[in-house]
């Protein structure tokens, strides 16, 4: 549940982060939202009640939410022209290197001080990374005017909307399948516990060098990128579909091309919506990233309910046949300012 609420919360903040930063510096919003979240982290660790929990998690929700909603676009603003890409991939690699780290890290925290003390632990990252920024950030001020329709208006362009229309479906596939690929690898490849950590490790791994490989071809060959990205995991959740994971080795190395191009989604498709309309690129990275959260959240309720009325493969199934279709949209389509839905 308050997994739930974070999502929730996050999705609706991070498109509408453009909007409520207003004409403030951008640094100053991404560096005060950054310690609200280590706040969130540190009321959580102290809620005495499920509602104290609840309101933190929401204070969670919307600094996730106005930090990646603004953070998902400065490549274009960081980085000298030529390399936005590196500078988008350097961006996401937070994201890939925490979801190789976090799990084991908070796993073994909790188990040796408790949950509360995990949480503790991020609190203090938080405030460290908050410091970070006012060193290393520079100064942004604000290019967007403000306005909620300016927002929703870059969908108008084509290219944009089919970038975001393809992340949302790459992700809703991803956690489709991935949220209950424990269950697949418990029962299907006999894996102990240790086993199945030791899998997703290397599964995470495999995810940061996606994003290390396809996002910087994502600079120069956009739509390629994207495509093996999304066929990563359009070919890995199929192959567990199919039953392709029913030993451990198969097993593992479905698991390595999920790792790989799922890695590459999140700076391949921002490099997307951003070459498509790389003059509204905070209103388009805003908009990426609700959709984002939102398919986290959305996949997870999927998976559950297939679950919930056959088994684990299954929603993999569900999963390739969403990662398909995103899969040939993002073949029939490009990220250019006036690419039609369907090209000619």
């Amino acid at each position: 549940m308050s997994l739930t609420i974070t999502g929730i919360v996050a999705a609706v903040v991070s498109t509408l982060a453009p909007v409520l930063a207003g004409r403030a510096d951008r640094r100053t919003v991404i560096i005060v939202f950054m310690l609200v979240l280590s706040g969130s982290n540190a009321l959580t660790a102290l809620a005495p009640t499920f509602w104290v929990l609840a309101i933190a998690r929401v204070l969670l929700g919307m600094s996730m939410g106005i930090v990646w909603g603004l953070a998902a676009g400065l490549g274009p603003r960081l980085a000298q022209r030529g390399r936005v890409a590196l500078a988008t991939t350097l961006i996401f690699s937070g994201v890939s290197i925490a979801s190789v780290l976090g799990v084991p890290l908070g796993t073994f925290v909790a188990d040796a001080f408790g949950w509360r003390a995990t949480f503790w632990v991020l609190a203090v990252l938080g405030v460290v990374s908050a410091r970070l920024l006012v060193v290393l950030l520079p100064s942004l001020p604000a290019n967007h005017n403000g306005r909620l329709g300016a927002v929703f208006g870059v969908m108008r362009n084509r290219g944009v909307a089919a970038g975001i229309i393809i992340t949302g479906l790459v992700a809703l596939a991803h956690f489709t399948g991935y949220t209950y690929v424990r269950p697949i690898l418990e029962s299907e490849t006999g894996m102990d516990p240790a086993g199945i950590a030791t899998a997703l490790l290397v599964y995470g791994i495999a995810g940061v060098i996606g994003n290390f490989t396809l996002g910087p071809l994502a600079g120069r060959a956009t739509r390629t990128a994207v495509l093996i990205a999304i066929g990563g995991v359009a070919a890995a959740t199929l192959a567990l579909a199919l039953g392709g994971g029913s030993a451990a080795v198969p097993a593992l190395v479905i698991l390595v091309v999920w790792g790989l191009g799922y890695g590459g989604v999140s700076a391949s498709t921002q490099t997307w919506t951003a070459k498509a309309d790389p003059e509204r690129v905070e209103a388009s990275a805003a908009l990426w990233a609700g959709v984002f959260n939102a398919s986290v959240a959305l996949g997870a309720v999927l998976g559950g309910l297939v679950i919930d009325g056959s088994d684990a493969r299954t929603a993999t199934g569900v999963a390739a046949i969403i990662a398909l279709t995103a899969f040939v949209l993002a073949a029939a389509t490009r990220p250019t300012k006036r690419a039609s839905m369907i090209d000619a």
